[in-house]
């Protein structure tokens, strides 16, 4: 039985692409094995088909909302990652910065460290 619906797996993987970059999506697909690959499998058709796949919010302000969220509860690796797909999806420097400025006020000081940490890293790898 699949795990996923396939149109929606396909959708996703276009947003997924679309935002994370084609390199990245296919590395991790590519290292998925017999244990790791329904989940993403799914999580591709889940978050990214059926989370993303609709035209209601557009793609940078999921972009932004995702750092707000990954930002609060202190998930920094996909913060990361999720700040190189902002980008991609348009997001500012500066409207990255007002992001964190929310996460601290409401999630503490130190979160917003963490994030600027984060943010900074991916701020510099592309040269802005």
């Amino acid at each position: 039985m699949a795990t996923f619906d396939e149109d929606l797996f396909l959708k996703g993987l276009e947003q997924r692409k679309a935002t994370l970059g084609a390199e990245y999506v296919e590395k991790n697909l590519a290292a998925a094995d017999d244990f790791t690959r329904p989940f993403q499998e799914a999580m591709t058709a889940w978050c990214w088909g059926f989370g993303w796949g609709d035209d209601v919010i557009p793609a940078k302000t999921r972009s932004m909302m995702n750092l707000a969220m990954l930002g609060a509860l202190g998930k920094m690796h996909e913060f990361e990652i999720h700040c190189r797909g902002a980008l991609n999806n348009g997001v500012t420097k500066d409207e990255i910065r007002a992001i964190v400025h929310v996460v601290a006020i409401y999630c503490g000081v130190p979160q917003g460290l963490e994030c600027f940490r984060s943010a900074r890293r991916v701020l510099e790898e592309r040269g802005l």
